[in-house]
């Protein structure tokens, strides 16, 4: 997605950024923040929605509710930090029949992408489901080079080529730390969903660009969370049809009997599970406000990154040496990737002074 620190508040015939009088120690702070929010929720979520199966949980549909259902928190910051100052756009809105058909369509693909994510975690432990996740930078480079128009320079080869590399370590790790019960063929469906699942959230945010470039055509705080929020409403409906349509909905009062922590924990490790992914969903959005929707991309890789550390404290899952080389690969990757967006960055302030240097002699003459 493009950068959204686009002027939005009017100032001598200008619009600037809701946040241009924060000093920068205090943008600072909401950066930090918001990165906290993101890679805290993101582990807790992962974490618990492992705990979930470890203790008896099996519901595939109630693991795939969980990731949108708690969607009514992103109300809060949307009320709170709306500003009322944004800028009219110069092109007439969409149509209400455009904008459902795209919330409908996103939010049925969202929908979809989350089963991929329950079904691979049910497989997979939760280090290995990270590192294979993270794969989906690969897959945003991929993927907003034919949509987004984005270049595919030496440095995000690099990435897609060493992470790419990463996952296929994972996937012929004989020593893998499977969960328990789980086959050899039902860790390989893991390992391909958990692919799958990062190629459709990649083609998601192409997606959402492409509708934010040439159909909303601005991007503000507000209309970033609207999409979060209508996709949500969208992905929750599908879920909670799918729940009943599979007939799933009538193992969950035995699935809570016996669920191996007791009834409150099985209750409660749903509540902070959804809870832990809107959370999330928060920092995402916030960083997409504050910074820019690609970093918010490249921290959320970053999270999936880190989660194996936790998965290892908390799960006791193995750390082996092909795991670990995985991990330092996907790290590698991660910082092939920022690197290249940062000397994007760095090109593209230094063509924007060069271009207000320009103007300024001009004026002069």
């Amino acid at each position: 997605m493009p950068d959204i620190q686009e002027p939005v508040m009017e100032k001598d015939g200008l619009y600037q950024h809701p946040l241009h009088k924060l000093k920068r120690t205090h943008w600072w702070i909401l950066v930090v923040l918001n990165i906290t929010f993101l890679i805290v929720g993101q582990a807790a979520a992962v974490l618990l929605g492992r705990f979930y199966y470890d203790k008896g949980g099996n519901s595939k549909w109630l693991a795939t509710l969980v990731q949108t259902a708690a969607f009514p928190i992103l109300l809060i910051p949307y009320f709170f930090l709306r500003s009322k100052n944004e800028p009219p756009s110069s092109s007439p809105p969409p149509s209400i029949l455009v904008l459902c058909t795209i919330y409908f369509v996103i939010g049925v693909l969202i929908a979809g992408d989350n089963m991929l994510y329950s079904i691979a975690l049910l497989y997979l432990s939760a280090s290995t489901y990270s590192l294979i996740c993270a794969t989906q930078l690969a897959f945003n480079a991929i993927f907003s080079y034919f949509l987004n128009s984005q270049k595919f320079t030496a440095l995000i080869f690099n990435s897609v080529v060493i992470l790419s590399l990463s996952a296929a370590l994972l996937a012929i790790n004989d020593d893998s730390d499977k969960p328990l019960g789980v086959s050899k063929r039902k860790y390989i469906i893991g390992i391909v969903t958990a692919l799958a699942a990062s190629a459709l959230y990649s083609l998601l945010l192409s997606l959402m660009q492409l509708t934010f470039e040439k159909v909303l055509k601005k991007e503000t705080f507000s209309i970033v969370l609207e999409m979060q929020i209508y996709t949500a409403i969208v992905a929750t409906c599908v879920a909670i049809v799918g729940l009943f349509a599979s007939g799933e909905w009538r193992s969950l009062q035995g699935e809570m009997g016996n669920f191996t922590s007791g009834r409150v924990s099985y209750v409660m490790t749903l509540v902070w599970t959804a809870v832990a992914w809107q959370v999330c969903s928060v920092g995402v959005v916030g960083l997409i406000f504050v910074v820019s929707s690609l970093f918010s991309n490249v921290i959320s890789t970053l999270s999936l990154a880190v989660t194996p550390l936790a998965s290892v404290v908390i799960f006791h899952d193995s750390m082996n040496g092909v795991k670990i080389i995985a991990m330092l690969m996907a790290i590698w990757g991660f910082a092939s990737y920022i690197y290249q967006n940062y000397l994007d960055d760095l090109k593209s302030r230094n063509d924007k002074i060069r271009g207000n240097n320009d103007a300024g002699n001009d004026s002069c003459i």
